[in-house]
């Protein structure tokens, strides 16, 4: 679930912050792309971490 979130949150994120910045069409994407598994990994590793602390 924390995955998913930080992939949607990533999208989102990195959009913005390439139409602030002035990018064309594959700025935007190559940004919301690379803070989606950014964050994805952080996601990952709070599931971990939840699950090595609960389990």
């Amino acid at each position: 679930m924390y995955v998913l979130a930080g992939i949607v949150i990533g999208i989102i994120w990195g959009d913005r912050r390439a139409r602030k910045r002035g990018g064309n069409t594959l700025d935007r994407v190559q940004y919301a792309a690379v803070h989606a598994i950014g964050l994805a990994l952080v996601g990952l590793f709070i599931t971990l971490a939840i699950n090595r602390i609960w389990a």
